[in-house]
């Protein structure tokens, strides 16, 4: 499946709730879901009740555009979880959380996963000193990710914002030196994203 190359804020419109797509536009006035808090197109009034299965379909395409995973890497995520002793479920958001693309969004140094994931591709990220460019590359507990090229000019505006998104307290952040490390795995409680992941262990298992 192709990437999305159209208008992020259609996405967040289309799931009725902010996805955080487009960095520091999320948190103005200029966000589309403030301004036009109704889905995307023409007749949306007229869409009908939506089904069971319209329900567990939408709340995995909005945890996928969150990650900005296409369906193939995200259902590839998802059969992980499922190997995995334990609850599907919380394995699957965990997965996700531990890609390296998301740990740069979450530490600030970007300002959208979609930039974060950039970064990584572009050799700008460092974890425990080596180079990674890989952003499905899975950070462990204690990993040290650092940002190799300090003059990086995204990266410098990200930092000065990153207050106001702020860093969760499974990690720590030494803004100075542009580098965080995992403190612990994320748990389910850490993860206040507004996703049912139980809907979309349904969506696979029907």
């Amino acid at each position: 499946m192709s990437r999305y190359v159209g208008p992020s804020c259609r996405l967040c419109r289309r799931e009725g709730v902010k996805l955080f797509l487009k960095g520091e536009r999320c948190y103005t006035e200029k966000c589309a879901v403030e301004k036009r808090n109704y889905p995307p197109g023409v007749h949306t009034e007229t869409r009908g009740k939506m089904l069971e299965y319209g329900i567990r379909l939408r709340e995995k395409q909005k945890l996928r555009k969150i990650y900005g995973l296409s369906e193939k890497q995200f259902k590839k995520f998802f059969t992980i979880a499922e190997r995995k002793p334990g609850i599907t479920g919380t394995n699957f958001l965990m997965l996700l959380e531990r890609r390296l693309d998301n740990m740069v969004y979450r530490f600030g140094f970007a300002t959208s996963r979609k930039e974060a994931r950039q970064i990584v591709s572009h050799n700008h990220v460092a974890v425990n000193g080596k180079k990674v460019n890989i952003p499905s590359y899975l950070v462990k507990e204690g990993d040290v990710i650092t940002i190799r090229n300090k003059d990086l000019k995204s990266v410098i505006n990200a930092l000065e914002t990153v207050v106001r998104r702020g860093v969760p307290s499974w990690l720590e952040l030494d803004k100075e030196n542009m580098k965080g490390v995992v403190k612990h795995i994320p748990t389910r409680e850490d993860i206040t994203m507004p996703i049912n992941e139980q809907l979309v262990v349904e969506y696979y298992s029907r």
